[in-house]
């Protein structure tokens, strides 16, 4: 059985472009109706302790962290957001692994977005982060911030099963652990399993239980 074939270099890139687009407006847009909508750092209980709204910008990266050094993110997300161009130009080739990184770029995009158009100004931008489930974590976090995360485990999954970026996968072949006798053993040119004389598994004695080597044979014996 064939699997499907792989895809073009345009299709693969139409994939990672269309996905980025939508969570990139799916992110700008959450965050123009948090400005529009959400006092600013007061919390607005959606479903009790469960989902909470609290609008905060951000100038640093995940639980608030690098405040002072804003531009090192911008730079971080730059390069994430070229080398899925990169990829998406020159070596995608699976289905899988372009909703991947279309996902994962939407994301990155989200927050450079932020980094470079809002207030203070580029390139130290604030990112905009409004959603709290203090159940799950204590960070405040955004649309871009659920698919960068998601999408880098996904990352994570498919390098671990071996899926490569034209679709191809790592085939482990037989080796020679998985033989009967396992790495080692050993066959004698009389065809019985060599051992360790002297030990547990001594080595068979391919005469035994057979008439004497010129010795007459008995009447018992034909």
């Amino acid at each position: 059985m064939t699997g499907r074939a792989p895809l073009h270099k345009a299709a693969a890139g139409t994939i990672i472009a269309i996905l980025a687009a939508l969570v990139l407006a799916a992110d700008q847009f959450t965050k123009y109706l948090a400005l529009q909508n959400l006092p600013l750092q007061e919390p607005v209980k959606v479903l009790g302790d469960f989902l909470i709204f609290y609008l905060v910008k951000n100038p640093g990266a995940a639980f608030s962290l690098g405040e002072g050094v804003t531009w090192v993110f911008t730079i971080a997300l730059s390069v994430v957001a070229v080398v899925i161009v990169w990829l998406a130009a020159t070596r995608v080739r699976s289905r899988i692994w372009a909703v991947v990184l279309g996902l994962l770029l939407g994301g990155v995009l989200g927050n450079l977005t932020d980094r470079m158009l809002r207030e203070p100004g580029f390139p130290v931008g604030h990112v905009i982060d409004f959603i709290n489930t203090p159940w799950m974590m204590p960070a405040i976090y955004n649309i871009a911030d659920i698919f960068i995360v998601t999408m880098m485990i996904c990352v994570a999954l498919l390098v671990l099963i071996g899926l490569h970026l034209d679709g191809t996968r790592d085939v482990r072949g037989p080796t020679d652990d998985d033989t009967l006798l396992g790495k080692g053993d050993v066959t004698p040119p009389q065809g019985g399993v060599a051992g360790i004389p002297g030990g547990p598994f001594p080595v068979a004695d391919p005469d035994a239980g057979a008439p004497g080597r010129g010795e007459p044979r008995r009447e018992s014996d034909r």
